[in-house]
């Protein structure tokens, strides 16, 4: 099977169209008419990650974050960018993204997160047609039983395996509504206060969002890489089912930047 398969198969789950308009999502390096040897799976897209594709005998890379986001005037060895490209170049290996389209899809990451936090009734909040398909950023659902703030915390660092949370100021009632935008969500804060949520969850935020909201809605941040780790067994479902055959592998690289000392 070809890497055009491949792709075009990932596309149809999350159609580019969904995308936001400063996304880089699709194709990002390579040849698609090459049979797929493999596929590697990942978060995000570096040296190492390149590497762990070779040594793996994997042609093909599926990350979520783009590894090219603004296009390259030079293409040598400046930049961590530049060198991966290069090495993905020089090994023969095809890099697709599939970002924010991924992010906006009906059964896309927001939803997976809302899985294993075991949220019932998911569905979009703020949700947009895009060419005829209903997509939204975040997604909000309801939790089997409420929960106390704190418990819920602990629950939610429990079920994504996280050494800490950002949280603002302890709701005083229970929890049992909760809001979802994986990665950085701050921006759907407001819709999800209107969506009806006790909770909202997301990977980061910026310090000034946190003000104004106590006793309103709990504010629980875990993280960019934590909120979006399990995205990787979305790519691999979709291309288990619609291309049996191909070989996937999840990196075993961590690529998450950010150490908690």
């Amino acid at each position: 099977m070809k890497i055009k398969e491949v792709l075009s198969a990932l596309e149809r789950f999350a159609p580019l169209p969904l995308q936001e308009s400063w996304d880089n999502a699709g194709l990002q390096v390579g040849l698609t008419e090459t049979e797929v040897s493999g596929a590697l799976l990942c978060l995000d897209v570096n040296e190492k990650i390149v590497d762990e594709a070779i040594q793996k005998g994997c042609n093909l890379i599926v990350s979520h974050h783009p590894l090219l986001f603004r296009g390259l005037k030079t293409i040598s060895d400046l930049t961590d960018v530049q060198r991966t490209v290069m090495k993905a170049i020089v090994h023969g290996i095809c890099v697709i993204s599939m970002h924010t389209n991924m992010d906006n899809a009906k059964g896309g990451v927001n939803f997976r997160i809302a899985e294993i936090l075991g949220l019932r009734d998911v569905r979009f909040f703020a949700s947009k047609i895009v060419d005829g398909i209903e997509a939204g950023s975040g997604v909000i659902g309801d939790l089997p039983e409420a929960l106390a703030a704190d418990d819920f915390v602990q629950a939610v660092k429990k079920a994504f395996d996280v050494e800490c949370a950002m949280c603002n100021e302890l709701l005083r009632r229970k929890i049992q509504k909760v809001a979802i935008c994986g990665g950085a969500g701050d921006f759907l804060l407001d819709e999800a206060l209107k969506a009806g949520a006790d909770a909202f969850i997301t990977g980061e935020m910026h310090y000034h969002q946190y003000f104004g909201y106590e006793q309103r809605i709990q504010i629980c941040v875990i993280g960019h890489y934590q909120s979006e780790q399990f995205t990787s067994e979305i790519f691999r479902e979709i291309i288990e089912r619609e291309c049996p055959g191909i070989r996937t592998e999840i990196a075993e690289i961590s690529t998450n930047p950010i150490l908690y000392l």
